[in-house]
């Protein structure tokens, strides 16, 4: 009876360690049989380990060319003050006012209200945002995340009391897919609208592969209706990131590349087939975080050189832009400068 009970507790002891992945203690009473089964033990755990890991969600086929955009140059022109106020965690207030030659100058008032519902830290829903004019020209977004895969975004345009514009995006994050339905300028009126579908998949830990399905109709639309089929992909490594959309409309592709912390990047390159014409664009962005200080520039084959400086004016809640446009071939140059209050 002895003997079982010395038996068993040494085996029990032996799977234990190698379940920890500890050193098997050797012991006179155990086969070799015995020593065979434990040592295969750890293979088997890490196997059942890799099949229990999961590929991440990709993100939307509208994120895929953001990373090579975000740090090109958005260029402004004229005089621009914002000031931003806060008035509750919840609701802030902006005004805006712009001071320009070639566009309508004029005042803006912008709200934005971020609700109490969360699915992460940084993240809080609905959120309401908008601006209008005195005019009565009002730009409208809303976003709302109902369940922690379901998000919805709406954007609608008013222009001379008209509604110009109206767009709903529903997107369906799975575990390692994504799939959003876009319905854009519904009419019932004169039977027009456009429905575009993306669908993007993690093939692996770095590829990500899907299509994209727009379908417009309504009587401007030769024949009555069009539809349009492209491919896309992403694959990522480390601080880098390519990105491509290949349909019939043409070829777009972007490459983004983080240098350093202070550096960051891109290239892209647009190509339509029915303008017969492409346009490549480098973009970079340089951080100082100890100056308070952020640049982006680019420059593409149109000869379209561009600056957007923004500096930090410590202690001051004040924050000053100034952008640069120049074409030599055009012999075009725009001077832009801006005072963003808090």
């Amino acid at each position: 009876m002895g003997n079982v009970l010395a038996a068993s507790s040494s085996s029990s002891s032996s799977l234990d360690a190698a379940k920890l992945g500890l050193p098997e203690l050797s012991s006179p009473s155990q086969s070799p049989s015995a020593t065979s089964a434990t040592s295969a033990a750890p293979s088997a755990v890490d196997g059942g380990d890799l099949k229990e890991q999961k590929l991440e969600n990709p993100g939307t086929v509208e994120e895929l060319h953001k990373k090579c955009k975000d740090i090109q140059a958005m260029t402004f022109e004229g005089a621009k003050i914002m000031l931003n106020k806060g008035l509750s965690n919840h609701f802030q207030v902006s005004h805006t006012l712009n001071l320009c030659s070639t566009q309508p100058s004029g005042y803006r008032f912008g709200a934005t209200y971020v609700g109490t519902k969360q699915f992460g830290p940084s993240e809080a829903f609905p959120v309401l945002l908008g601006d209008i004019d005195p005019s009565g020209n009002l730009n409208a977004n809303v976003i709302h995340q109902f369940t922690p895969r379901i998000r919805c975004k709406f954007a609608s345009q008013i222009q001379d009391s008209k509604l110009t514009a109206a767009q709903l995006t529903t997107d369906y994050r799975g575990d390692d897919y994504t799939a959003s339905l876009t319905v854009g300028n519904p009419n019932i009126f004169n039977n027009s609208g456009v429905f575009v579908g993306h669908y993007l998949q993690s093939v692996t830990d770095h590829i990500a592969l899907g299509a994209e399905l727009a379908y417009q109709y309504g009587p401007n639309v030769p024949g009555g209706q069009i539809a349009v089929v492209s491919a896309v992909g992403r694959y990522t490594q480390a601080d880098s990131v390519w990105s491509g959309t290949l349909g019939p409309g043409g070829i777009h592709i972007c490459y983004y590349q983080k240098a350093s912390e202070q550096l960051q990047i891109g290239v892209e390159v647009e190509t339509s087939l029915r303008m017969q014409e492409a346009v490549a664009t480098i973009g970079y962005q340089v951080d100082l975080p100890k100056a308070d200080l952020v640049f982006r520039g680019s420059f593409d084959s149109n000869w379209n050189v561009c600056g957007v400086l923004e500096k930090r004016l410590q202690p001051l809640p004040f924050s000053f832009a100034l952008s640069g446009r120049l074409n030599h071939t055009k012999n075009q140059f725009r001077l832009g400068c801006g005072l963003i209050i808090g």
